[in-house]
């Protein structure tokens, strides 16, 4: 029962984590279109896509629209970030208070004593992109 509970914490945490990363990706879709938009004459014909149907409309009607949705998405980002925070707490908290551990826990930490070196290396490249 307890790694019952145990597992569907940790399955609510990845739901709210790809959900986020799903979020992330649409918000950063919204900021291209919405770049791209801000530089096109405001009477131009542009097409939006709504509930999957393709409706024609200018630029002037879509641009403020897009940008109401890419605030909202940011502050639904926000909510799942603070719920993802809320969940690994309890689930930490729950792993403490049943002294669970995970297969291969030890093992992952002790690389990292062994090479330092190679951990920094591979964690300070990540995330930059270049163009």
């Amino acid at each position: 029962q307890v790694v019952a509970r145990f597992n569907r914490l940790r399955q609510e945490q990845r739901g709210l984590a790809s959900k986020a990363a799903e979020l992330e990706l649409e918000l950063n879709e919204h900021s291209l279109v919405i770049e791209t938009l801000r530089e096109v004459d405001p009477t131009r014909k542009c097409y939006r896509m709504v509930g999957g149907i393709l409706v024609e409309r200018t630029v002037k009607e879509v641009l403020p629209a897009l940008e109401n949705n890419k605030e909202q998405i940011s502050k639904i980002i926000e909510t799942l970030n603070q719920q993802l925070q809320t969940k690994g707490r309890e689930l930490n908290d729950f792993r403490e208070k049943h002294n669970i551990r995970l297969m291969g826990e030890d093992d992952q930490k002790q690389p990292p004593k062994e090479n330092p070196e190679g951990a920094g290396a591979k964690t300070s490249s990540a995330g930059v992109l270049v163009s």
